[in-house]
C-alpha cells in the first residue's frame, strides 16, 4: 500500500438484499480498491461480479452535483425553500392527500425513517411508498397474514444446514450469487442435499438442481395447495404443532383438497409431468430440514400474497419453521428493502412494524414523535400513486433515489402523469434519468461511499454503510434534504438531526417504546449507541433487546407468533389465474427479470465496462418453436407489443425458455436504448392485498422488426446517435463507447453519413474505408496519430463481425500494419487474438479463450478452468456457462 493510500473501510454492498460486507480502500490516484469483507457473516469475503466492480462505478461523470430549478443551477436555500413552499401551498389548498413521496430500497434506514416521520407524523398522510412495493410487498403481506408480523424466520446458515432447498421463482445464481454459492459449497460437502427449482424458465440456477419444475405462469398456488393436500393424505402433518401453535388449518387443508386434490390435477394445471410433481411432494414430505426460498417470481404477481401464504402453509403444517435448516425464506431484491419496512416505508405501515390503521399504534407513534398529526389510513401504493398523479389528485410528488418512468408497469402512463404534475421534485445522484427529465426541481444526493447509515439484509441482519469518499459538489444525504424541508415547513422541533447516529438512536428507541415483547421488531438495545460505537457497529440480526443485545438468529422456534392469539395462521388459498390471459392478438406471456451483471436501471452498473461486456444489448428470449412461428431467428431484432406499450430488442432463441412464454430483462432505459423499457409493455394489474404489480405475466405479441440496415459503432467519444438511427443501444466499454444501430432509411452516402455522425469533417485524422454500394455494406475506421479513434460497420443484415477483437484495439497506442489490414475485416489474422464474447465478467475471460483452453489444454472441469484462467473463481455466476462449454467442446478429450 502506498503511504498516501488510506486504510480499508468496512461497509456494505449497495446492490441486492444479500447484504455483503465490502472493504473499500481509497487510493492515492483517486480510485477505490474493492474487496470482500471476510469477517462479514453474509458473504465471508465473497463478492459477485457487480460487487467486485463497485470501484468502476464511483466516478463523477454523469453526476448531479448542484441543485437546479427549471434547468438552471440554484442554491440549496432556493431549492429547499421552493420545495417547502410548493408542498405547503398545495397542502393548504388541497389537503395533505394531494402530496406524495416515492422513495427507494437504495435509501439507508435513516433516510427512510426521516421521510416516513415527515409524511405520516407531520404532514399527516400515508402517501409515502417505495420501489420495494415492486419486489417485496407480497412477502410483507403474506408474513403479516401468517405470523401477525413481517418477520423472516431464518437466516443464511439454514441454507447450509438444510437437506432440501426449494428455490421458487428465484434465479438465485444471477440475482443473489453469493448465497447461491454458499448453497453450491454446502451441496459439494453433502451431495445428498436435494435442490428443487420451480421456475417457468430453465435458468443458470437449474445447473445445481436435482429437479426442475418448469411451472406454467401463474399456477404456483395450485402446486403448493397440492403439496399441502399430499402432506395431509400421507400423514406427514405435525398435528401437535398445529394444535398448540396455529389456527385456521382445517379450512386451509379443505381448500387444498378441493382445488388440488390429486397429483394428476396438479400436474395438468401446472403444465408439469406427474412423476416430477410426485417426486417433489415425496422429497418435501420425507425431509425434515427444508428451506423454501422465494423471490420475485412469487411476489410479482396479482396473486403474490396468496403464493407466499401457500408456501408458508406447507411449513406450518409440518412444524418446519424457526429451527435450524428449515423454514420459508423470502429473499429481498434490494439492499435495504427490509430496512425500509422496519421504519414504515410502505404506504400501509407505520414505523417500527406498527400498523397504520390501528388506533393504538397510531397513538404510540404520535406520542413518541410528539407530532402534530398522524396518518390514520394507508396511503396510495406505488401504482395507484402514479395514477393519482396522472388524474390530478396528487399535485406534488417528491421522487427520491429511484426511476419510476422505467421501473413501474405501464411506464408510458407514468411518464405522462409526471408531465402533467404541478410540482415534481427529484433527488438523485445521477443528472440524467428518464424520471429526472420531468423534474421541476432537481436535488443532488449523496451516493454509495459518500453517505453514512445502516441497511438490513434478507436475514434481518443490520449492517453499516460507512462513508469513505468526500461529498462531491454540493451533494447531500437524503435525510438531510428532508429534514431541511421539514424545518422550512415549520416542523423544526422534530427534525434537528445532526448525524445519522442521532436518527438511528431515535429509530431504535421507537422500536422498544411500549413494546414489552408484543412486537417483533425491537432494537432498543441500541437506543443509546454512541457515535463511536455506531461507527464500529458489527452486523447483527434483530431483534436486539436489552435482554438479547447480540441479536436473535431465528424467530418462532418457541412456537410463539405475533398474532393476537400468539398462534400462526394457515390461510385457505383459492387459486386464481391472472386477469389477462393470452389470446389471438397477444398469444405469448411476457416474463421480466434481471440479468447477471446489471442492476435496476443501470445508473450505477452501466458505468462499468466489465459489467457491460457479458450482455450488451436488451434481448427477448423465445423458445425455438415460438421463434419459428413469429419469424424470429437468433440475433434478429423483434418488437414486443402489449395492450400498454412496446419494446424492441434482440432475439435470443433457447430451449431453456418455456414454449408460449418470452423473457425480457428490466434494465434498459431511454438513457441506454431507443425502445427497450420493458415496463412500458408490462400490465399495471396489482395484487389486491399487497399492491405489488404483475411483472411476470403480461400477454404480448412478438413480431420481427426489419429495418433497412444494421450496424455497430465503437468510439472513444460519446456520440449522439439517436437522430441517425431508428434503433440504438449504448454500452460502456474499456476506453470506448459501443453503439448497436439499425435504421429504417438509407442515406445517400454512407461515408458522408459516417463522418457527420462521428463529427469528423476535419482533414487531420486518417480514415480507412470500404464501401460496396450494391451490397449496402460500409466499413470505416478513424485513426488519430496511428491510434484507433472509432470504427463503424454497416450491413443490410444483422450478421456483422464480432465486436470483442475490435474493442481490444482501443487499448493499443499504435496499430500494427497487420492490425490495420485486419481492421475492416473485423477479425484478427490469428484467431487466437480474439478472446470472444465475455463469459466471466470478474476476470474478463472470453468464450474463444475458453474454447481453445478446453480443447488444447484439456481443461475438462470448472476447477481446471479456474486454475488456468481464473474464470469462475470469484462470484461463480459464470460456472453454468463454463460447464456448458466443457460439455460442448471437451467431449473428444475424455
Amino acid at each position: 500500500m502506498m503511504l498516501s493510500d488510506k486504510l480499508a473501510v468496512k461497509t456494505t454492498c449497495p446492490y441486492c438484499g444479500v447484504g455483503c460486507g465490502v472493504e473499500a480502500t481509497p487510493l492515492a490516484d483517486g480510485s477505490v480498491a474493492i474487496a470482500g469483507d471476510k469477517s462479514h457473516p453474509a458473504n465471508f469475503g465473497r463478492l459477485c461480479s457487480k460487487g467486485s466492480a463497485l470501484g468502476e462505478t464511483l466516478g463523477l461523470d454523469g453526476r448531479l452535483l448542484y441543485p437546479q430549478m427549471h434547468g438552471q443551477r440554484c442554491s440549496w436555500d432556493a431549492a429547499l425553500d421552493a420545495v417547502a413552499h410548493g408542498f405547503k401551498r398545495i397542502i393548504a389548498e388541497h389537503g395533505p392527500q394531494a402530496v406524495a413521496l416515492y422513495v427507494s430500497g437504495q435509501f439507508l434506514t435513516e433516510d427512510y425513517y426521516v421521510a416516513n416521520k415527515w409524511m405520516k407524523g407531520y404532514i399527516g398522510t400515508g402517501n409515502i411508498d417505495t420501489n420495494s412495493r415492486l419486489c417485496m410487498a407480497s412477502s410483507v403481506a403474506g408474513h403479516k397474514r401468517a405470523f401477525g408480523s413481517d418477520t423472516v424466520p431464518g437466516n443464511y446458515e439454514d441454507l447450509e444446514l438444510a437437506d432440501l432447498i426449494v428455490l421458487v421463482g428465484s434465479n438465485l445464481a444471477w440475482c443473489h450469487p453469493v448465497i447461491y454459492q454458499r448453497i453450491v459449497a454446502a451441496k459439494a460437502l453433502r451431495p445428498e442435499m436435494k435442490i428443487v427449482v420451480i421456475d417457468p424458465r430453465r435458468t443458470s440456477t437449474c445447473d445445481l438442481a436435482d429437479l426442475h419444475l418448469p411451472i406454467s405462469s401463474g399456477t404456483d398456488t395450485v402446486l403448493w395447495n397440492g403439496l399441502l393436500h399430499s402432506l395431509r393424505s400421507n400423514d406427514r402433518i405435525d398435528f401437535p404443532f398445529l394444535e398448540a401453535h396455529t389456527e385456521g388449518y382445517a379450512a386451509a387443508l379443505e381448500m387444498a383438497r378441493q382445488t388440488a386434490g390429486s397429483i394428476p390435477i396438479v400436474a395438468q394445471a401446472c403444465g408439469l409431468k406427474e412423476q416430477d410433481v410426485a417426486q417433489f411432494f415425496q422429497w418435501f414430505a420425507r425431509t425434515e430440514r427444508v428451506v423454501s426460498v422465494f423471490s420475485q417470481g412469487v411476489n410479482q404477481s396479482s396473486s403474490g400474497t396468496d403464493k407466499v401464504n401457500a408456501i408458508i402453509n406447507c411449513h406450518l403444517v409440518t412444524g418446519r419453521i424457526g429451527k435450524p435448516g428449515m423454514g420459508p425464506f423470502s429473499v429481498t431484491g434490494q439492499p435495504n428493502a427490509m430496512g425500509g419496512r422496519e421504519v414504515g416505508g410502505l404506504a400501509n405501515q407505520l414505523a417500527a412494524h406498527l400498523e397504520i390503521d390501528n388506533p393504538l399504534h397510531q397513538q404510540i407513534v404520535q406520542r413518541f414523535w410528539g407530532s402534530p398529526v398522524i396518518a390514520t389510513a394507508p396511503g396510495l401504493k406505488a401504482v395507484d400513486m402514479f395514477k393519482a398523479v396522472g388524474d390530478g389528485r396528487i399535485k406534488a410528488i417528491w421522487i427520491m433515489a429511484t426511476n419510476p418512468v422505467v421501473s413501474l408497469p405501464d411506464a408510458d402512463q407514468v411518464r405522462k402523469a409526471l408531465e402533467k404534475c404541478e410540482l415534481v421534485v427529484v433527488s438523485d445522484c445521477v443528472s440524467h434519468t428518464d424520471t429526472m427529465a420531468h423534474a421541476h426541481i432537481k436535488l443532488p444526493a449523496a451516493a454509495w461511499g459518500e453517505k453514512d447509515g445502516t441497511v438490513t439484509n434478507s436475514e434481518r441482519r443490520i449492517s453499516r454503510q460507512l462513508r469513505f469518499l468526500p461529498l462531491p459538489g454540493e451533494a447531500q444525504p437524503d435525510w438531510w434534504m428532508i429534514a431541511q424541508v421539514a424545518q422550512r415547513m415549520g416542523f423544526g422541533s422534530g427534525f434537528q438531526y445532526q448525524s445519522a447516529t442521532e436518527i438511528f438512536r431515535e429509530h431504535a428507541a421507537l422500536s422498544g417504546f411500549e413494546n414489552d415483547g408484543r412486537r417483533d421488531f425491537d432494537i432498543s438495545a441500541l437506543d443509546t449507541i454512541t457515535e463511536q460505537d455506531f461507527a464500529n457497529f458489527l452486523p447483527k440480526q434483530w431483534p436486539m433487546t436489552k435482554a438479547q443485545p447480540q441479536g436473535v438468529a431465528r424467530m418462532f422456534g418457541d412456537g410463539q407468533f405475533f398474532t393476537p392469539s400468539k398462534r400462526a395462521r394457515l390461510i385457505p388459498i383459492t387459486p386464481r389465474l391472472p386477469q389477462y390471459m393470452p389470446d389471438a392478438t397477444y398469444p405469448l406471456v411476457l416474463n421480466t427479470g434481471r440479468i447477471r451483471d446489471q442492476w435496476h436501471t443501470m445508473t450505477r452498473t452501466g458505468k462499468s465496462p466489465r459489467l457491460s461486456a457479458h450482455i450488451t444489448e436488451p434481448y427477448v428470449e423465445l423458445h425455438p418453436d415460438d421463434a419459428k412461428k413469429v419469424g424470429a431467428v437468433e440475433g434478429s431484432l423483434v418488437q414486443v407489443t402489449s395492450r400498454w406499450g412496446k419494446a424492441i430488442a434482440r432475439a435470443k432463441v433457447s430451449s431453456d425458455q418455456q414454449q408460449g412464454s418470452v423473457f425480457m430483462p428490466i434494465h434498459w432505459s431511454d438513457q441506454f436504448a431507443s425502445c427497450a423499457r420493458v415496463d412500458a409493455v408490462v400490465n399495471p394489474v396489482v395484487d389486491p392485498i399487497s399492491g405489488e404489480p404483475e411483472s411476470k405475466h403480461t400477454p404480448v405479441n412478438v413480431e420481427p422488426y426489419i429495418p433497412a440496415w444494421y450496424g455497430f459503432l465503437l468510439s472513444r467519444r460519446e456520440l449522439n446517435v439517436a437522430q441517425r438511427s431508428s434503433y440504438w443501444v449504448r454500452a460502456t466499454g474499456k476506453l470506448f463507447w459501443r453503439y448497436e444501430l439499425a435504421g429504417e432509411g438509407i442515406p445517400d452516402s454512407w461515408p458522408q453519413w459516417a463522418r457527420e455522425l462521428l463529427c469528423a469533417q476535419d482533414n487531420g485524422p486518417e480514415w480507412i474505408e470500404y464501401l460496396d454500394p450494391k451490397a449496402g455494406r460500409y466499413r470505416g475506421a478513424r485513426l488519430v496519430n496511428g491510434r484507433l479513434e472509432s470504427c463503424i460497420f454497416i450491413a443490410p443484415s444483422f450478421h456483422l463481425p464480432p465486436r470483442t477483437w475490435l474493442a481490444s484495439l482501443f487499448e493499443k497506442e499504435q496499430l500494427t500494419a497487420q492490425e490495420r489490414t485486419s481492421l475492416l475485416a473485423g477479425r484478427p489474422a490469428e484467431s487466437k487474438d480474439d478472446a470472444g464474447k465475455i463469459v466471466c465478467a470478474c476476470f474478463g475471460v472470453g468464450v474463444n479463450t475458453l474454447r481453445r483452453a478446453i480443447v488444447e489444454q484439456h481443461l475438462l472441469s470448472v476447477e481446471a478452468i479456474g486454475n488456468t484462467l481464473k474464470a469462475g473463481t470469484n462470484c461463480g455466476s459464470c460456472i453454468p456457462e463454463l460447464k456448458g462449454l466443457i460439455a460442448q467442446h471437451g467431449q473428444g478429450n475424455n
